[in-house]
């Protein structure tokens, strides 16, 4: 039962929408705005509380509109301002509140900074909103340090001035379309500060803030300690190309401005493990949530999940926050493929629902994750992420997991659009997995999930703020949240015996009192 004394986000289920995978209105093979305003009603049965919307601003899309190139307005591949504006009064109206994807650690180069900044040369005030510098060796041919992209590759790229000549070099932790922003340039956040407002003078409610641990960088660019192709986000505690100590007052700039919006959220993600350092982003005066992955990335272990939920509840008591917790979103592998895949890796990513959804805090569900969706097995020509480009077709990306939502009917593109020709392609065996099939089926994940979230919504009993972890047999966890729900999962070999109490919820059957391996109950 939500506490109307605590702010509305303190207790929320958000549900992230990848609005190019979720409804396409317009019969081009894309969800767009209005596709996601048409199935609110879904939405609102589901229980969800907010919507987090991925990218949807002007973009040339070569990350999927990660890449901006004007931060206040709509791009047309999901409509325009109107339908932007549709959709948040629709919400209001459902009482869901509405949070946008915000990219501040780099634009586009399509951008109409970057191209003046391209044109203008070395030392001009155009460059300066970036982050070149000359080379390194002989005639500077070489890059200015041995950062990697995260995406593969360089994080350097090297740009022909006006006369012809190579010139200076251009930092991009990301795709080589994604230069990075330099912060110590006061125009940088002038520039995000009218973004945020614009878009919560609009009725937006908050933000989840993108590379939110990476926008500040050391001012002598030092070379990565550890250089290895597949390096991915903060995987070292001391990679220079994140969690620069000068990003936190970026962060309290920030805030001060959602302090005139009190109702407003921002959201971080942070890709932080250690937890005093975690802990900084969420500070009074910095981010109201910051993203702990450490649910995330836990294998279906028991030892690994209690690990994951003591750290980041320790994170955040720290200083006085919010815990938030997750299992998917649009960069990882869906749960069922993830701990295992086919029906043991479905019954293992349900048991794990319960486990997050039992947690306090506000908690992030994934477009088809309540569908029990696993990863896509995608041909290569039908790859977008530009990690398949830029890993030289070594690493496959994350297309798996964005592949368009399954409404209703018998065969691709189940009522996602009007077109069988969708921007990634749906396998004909979801045909099982569908909306419609699982709102008539009492046994299924969707269900399942509805029943969850609105047990959660409504019962005293997930109230508070604290977990407790209880002994347990071996291969298992048990905690006890604050407000009287008990949590047990059986992630081992055997049945074990469930502790004494109502059986409020499971996600298997459970026989003669014994929970089977693969299972979550909660008990009251």
């Amino acid at each position: 039962m939500t506490d109307p004394s605590r702010p509305w986000w303190a207790d929320a289920v958000f549900y992230q929408v990848y609005p190019r995978s979720f409804q396409d209105s317009n019969g081009d093979g894309v969800g767009d705005l209005d596709g996601v305003s048409a199935r609110l009603g879904y939405l609102k049965a589901l229980g969800v509380d907010a919507l987090w919307l991925n990218p949807v601003m002007v973009s040339p899309m070569a990350d999927n509109g990660y890449d901006v190139a004007d931060p206040r307005d709509i791009d047309p591949l999901f409509g325009d301002l109107a339908a932007m504006d549709r959709l948040t009064a629709a919400a209001h109206d459902l009482g869901m509140k509405v949070t946008m994807d915000l990219v501040p650690n780099h634009t586009s180069s399509a951008h109409p900074w970057f191209q003046a900044a391209l044109a203008a040369g070395p030392g001009s005030t155009q460059r300066r909103r970036y982050i070149f510098r000359d080379g390194a060796g002989a005639d500077g041919a070489e890059p200015p340090n041995n950062w990697l992209s995260i995406f593969g590759g360089p994080a350097w790229t090297r740009v022909t001035e006006a006369d012809g000549r190579p010139g200076q070099w251009y930092l991009h932790l990301f795709d080589v379309e994604q230069p990075d922003l330099n912060w110590e340039n006061p125009e940088v956040f002038d520039d995000l500060e009218r973004t945020l407002r614009f878009w919560l003078d609009r009725g937006v409610d908050g933000f989840r803030i993108d590379v939110a641990h990476g926008m500040a960088k050391p001012r002598d660019l030092p070379d990565m300690p550890i250089v290895k192709p597949e390096m991915l986000l903060a995987e070292m505690d001391d990679d220079p190309r994140f969690n620069d100590d000068g990003v936190h007052e970026i962060h309290r700039r920030i805030r001060r401005v959602f302090d005139d919006y009190p109702d407003a959220v921002a959201i971080g993600e942070v890709w932080v493990y250690d937890n005093e350092q975690f802990a900084r982003y969420v500070r009074p005066d910095e981010l109201h949530l910051g993203f702990n992955f450490r649910l995330v990335r836990a294998g279906f272990d028991a030892a690994d999940i209690r690990d994951a939920i003591e750290n980041s509840m320790a994170a955040v008591e720290l200083v006085g926050a919010t815990p938030t917790w997750t299992l998917a979103n649009h960069d990882v592998e869906r749960e069922p493929t993830r701990y295992g895949g086919g029906p043991v890796g479905l019954a293992r990513a349900k048991a794990m629902a319960l486990v997050m959804l039992a947690l306090p805090g506000a908690v992030f569900v994934y477009n088809g994750e309540e569908l029990g969706l696993p990863n896509a097995d995608l041909p290569d020509e039908a790859l977008r992420d530009p990690v398949w480009e830029r890993s030289g077709h070594t690493r496959r990306g994350r297309d798996g997991s964005r592949v368009p939502m399954p409404w209703q009917g018998d065969a691709p593109p189940f009522g996602f659009s009007d077109t069988a020709d969708t921007w990634l392609p749906i396998p004909p065996e979801w045909s099982a997995l569908t909306v419609e099939k699982q709102l008539a089926d009492p046994s299924s994940t969707l269900t399942f999930f509805r029943r969850a979230i609105e047990f959660r919504c409504q019962r005293s009993e997930f109230d508070g703020p604290t977990v407790e972890m209880l002994d347990s047999p071996a291969g298992s966890v048990v905690f006890h949240a604050s407000g009287g729900l008990v949590c047990v999962l059986n992630a081992g070999d055997g049945a074990i015996p469930l502790p004494e109490g109502e059986v409020l919820l499971a996600s298997g059957d459970v026989v003669d009192g014994a929970l089977p391996p693969d299972t979550a109950a909660w008990l009251v």
